[in-house]
């Protein structure tokens, strides 16, 4: 036996074959077809409709009865109503047109539907379609634009549901499967990986929320919007909500808003019909790992206070421009986003720790919440700003004179240094003649005199932090010295 083994052998390596390999485990891939046939009757077509503005032709509305002889035979420079005022009117007995197309997913058997609000937005009229052919008119509960969720309901009991999973236990890498209506085709399944968690996408709209996008590999076109993004489990994670293209088309990312982000929008439209968000009162900024070290931080984690608002909850706490952000009721602030999210999620009136980085070490301050409101925005006045001859750029690449005191008033500032020229480093590093300098890394400047002493202490080729401040509001910039 052994012998045929070693003759065997040695014939496939004479004839310069390999030897046959051991058998390989095989890696079975997932079969979705019981998660669709289970969950799928769950997921919904959502068609919208808009009533078409009403036409005017020389005063009459569509519904008289010489409408249409002036529609078809007189010229169109003479259908003009009176004084010149014609074309489109909207009305209430105006035609209903095709707007566009969405997805949904029930979320309870008494007919409560999530999908995005841009799928409904400007609609007078809902149509939910299920897989078994059933067509319900739907009512809108609630709508929000910052978050892209909204919830809508039909009139029906016993419909199917899907269950809501945990997208902070996802992990990068595991299979996920999403359900929807790409280009009005219902009920389309199709399927790929989680590609990463929390990103912020820096094409958002000003005026939403930062939300924590799953982005996947999954295809996703128009259509799939509202739709959910299922694990293995049958659990939904998240709502398919955009997709970065170039064509309109899918093309290899799509972003879906994790559902636990979703939930409390959910739960507060269901309630109320709106939304209830936190604020503070501060802009911020990302800390680099230039501005962490010249900060005196071991770690990039926290967020950078720029302006902070009069008579805000920020301000009454005593949180102050150029403070970092380091934990907020004691959860660790990764980023800037990571703050606003957290802020919006709390109710206002909570009060919540702060700790915060200042002058070289932890703060610890209690800040009350106050509520957020979209006409609300970061306020800042705009200063004049002095003239002054200007004088060459010295370390740095910094000219700085005393600060005239309508610039410290219009900018409300006690101190700081005015910029009159910049080159080299400041230059390259954004700082601009008419800003003003408030800090220089952990030391705040009063005048000329505190900031020529903080300029002594600054260590070649290591990263400096200026405070800086302008009408727009306070930032940090960091460069470097060469000297």
């Amino acid at each position: 036996m052994h012998i045929a083994k070693a003759f065997f052998l040695g014939a496939f390596l004479a004839l310069g074959l390999a030897a046959p390999a051991a058998a390989q485990p095989q890696v079975a891939l997932p079969n979705f077809a019981d998660l669709v046939e289970r969950y799928g009757p769950a997921v919904v077509n959502i068609n919208t409709q808009a009533r078409a503005p009403r036409q005017r032709f020389q005063g009459l509305d569509e519904d008289d009865p010489f409408y249409e002889f002036f529609r078809r035979f007189l010229p169109p420079e003479q259908r003009q109503g009176p004084r010149g005022r014609g074309g489109e009117q909207p009305g209430p007995r105006a035609p209903l047109r095709p707007q566009g197309l969405g997805s949904g997913f029930v979320i309870s058997a008494d007919g409560f539907i999530v999908t995005n609000a841009h799928v409904i937005e400007n609609a007078d009229e809902i149509t939910v379609r299920f897989t078994d052919k059933r067509e319900m008119k739907a009512k809108v509960i609630g709508a929000d634009k910052r978050s892209d969720v909204a919830l809508i309901k039909v009139e029906a009991t016993g419909l199917p549901t899907v269950r809501i999973g945990d997208s902070n236990a996802t992990r990068v890498g595991e299979w996920v499967l999403a359900i929807g209506s790409p280009y009005g085709f219902a009920n389309t399944v199709t399927a790929g990986i989680l590609s990463a968690k929390s990103r912020d996408l820096p094409g958002d709209p000003q005026g939403s929320d930062a939300v924590p996008f799953l982005q996947t590999d999954v295809a996703v076109n128009p259509g799939n919007s509202g739709g959910p993004l299922f694990n293995l489990k049958g659990e939904v994670i998240g709502i398919n909500s955009q997709i970065f293209s170039r064509t309109g088309s899918f093309a290899g990312i799509s972003f879906a808003i994790p559902i636990d982000y979703a939930n409390n929008v959910i739960e507060q439209l269901r309630k109320s019909g709106k939304v209830t968000r936190g604020r503070i009162g501060v802009s911020i900024q990302n800390l680099t790992k230039d501005l962490a070290d010249s900060l005196g931080l071991s770690r990039t984690d926290g967020a950078v206070v720029g302006t902070v608002e009069d008579d805000s909850p920020a301000a009454k706490a005593g949180i102050e421009p150029g403070d970092v952000v380091l934990k907020l009721d004691g959860r660790t602030i990764e980023s800037s986003s990571d703050l606003s999210r957290a802020v919006r999620a709390m109710r206002p009136g909570q009060k919540v720790a702060v700790t915060v980085w200042r002058s070289g070490k932890p703060r610890e301050l209690t800040v009350t919440v106050g509520e957020f409101k979209d006409e609300e925005a970061t306020r800042t006045a705009r200063a004049s700003g002095g003239k002054a001859e200007k004088a060459k750029p010295g370390k740095l690449g910094l000219a700085v004179a005393e600060v005239p005191a309508d610039q410290k008033k219009a900018l409300k500032i006690a101190g700081g240094v005015l910029v009159e020229a910049v080159d080299g480093a400041a230059l390259a590093a954004g700082v601009q003649p008419g800003d003003v300098i408030l800090r220089v890394n952990n030391t705040d400047v009063k005048d000329l005199k505190a900031f020529e002493a903080a300029m002594a202490r600054i260590e070649a080729k290591r990263p400096v932090a200026l405070l800086v401040r302008d009408e727009r509001g306070t930032r940090f910039v960091t460069l470097r010295s060469e000297e």
